[in-house]
């Protein structure tokens, strides 16, 4: 087999987060007085972070280091009580990931959101897959689209760069596999176009998970 381990961004990706991740913000901004955003909009705030989310979402005349600070611990409050009331697996990523792990293929997460939330959103609700590593943003780790977390990943799996696809829905997972030298997949059912992918260094795009399996044959 060509490919032996699928490494995956986790917000768009494996899971729709998009809700709880705008509503958590929306009430956050709400509590200060601020502008709050449409739902669509958070597909591009997202990706890059916590600390990049907030910095998108505050008005640039109000982002000063103490009030950006002090939102950044309400969100982590709100959204450590909502995290789950909406967000759930993609259609077709639980039989995507059943077909995966028959293939023997081993399974693992790499994420920009806050190490804590990864490590829960998958135990929570990818309870019956056995990812590892799983790898959110932590301190000392530059995020993605450095790729210091996939080489970490790869180290962990003992397992070729070559061999590890990686599956993410935006430039900077694009971006992150290629860097690390693994293939890069683009998923089309996540936050970011077609277009935008491509750009970046997809070298493929899939429109639905179980698509994914037909991979394992190239």
């Amino acid at each position: 087999m060509k490919y032996r381990a699928a490494l995956f961004d986790l917000d768009g990706t494996l899971l729709n987060t998009l809700d709880d991740l705008a509503d958590a913000a929306n009430r956050v901004l709400a509590s200060e007085g601020m502008p709050v955003h449409q739902v669509e909009e958070y597909k591009y705030f997202v990706g890059d972070g916590l600390a990049t989310l907030i910095e998108r979402i505050v008005p640039a005349g109000q982002r000063d280091e103490e009030t950006l600070c002090r939102i950044i611990d309400a969100f982590r409050q709100d959204y450590g009580a909502h995290w789950h009331v909406k967000s759930r697996p993609y259609e077709g990523v639980v039989e995507m990931l059943t077909g995966l792990q028959k293939r023997g293929m081993r399974l693992g997460v790499l994420s920009n959101k806050p190490h804590d939330f990864t490590k829960l959103c998958v135990q929570y609700m990818l309870a019956d897959f056995p990812f590892y590593p799983v790898l959110g943003q932590r301190e000392g780790v530059p995020k993605k689209p450095d790729p210091a977390g996939a080489l970490e990943a790869a180290a962990l799996l003992d397992i070729p760069v070559k061999e590890i696809l990686y599956f993410g829905d935006t430039s900077v997972d694009m971006q992150t596999a290629t860097g690390a030298g693994m293939p890069a997949v683009g998923v089309l059912w996540g936050f970011r176009d077609k277009e935008e992918l491509a750009a970046s260094g997809a070298d493929y795009l899939v429109r639905h998970p179980c698509e994914i399996l037909d991979l394992l044959a190239v």
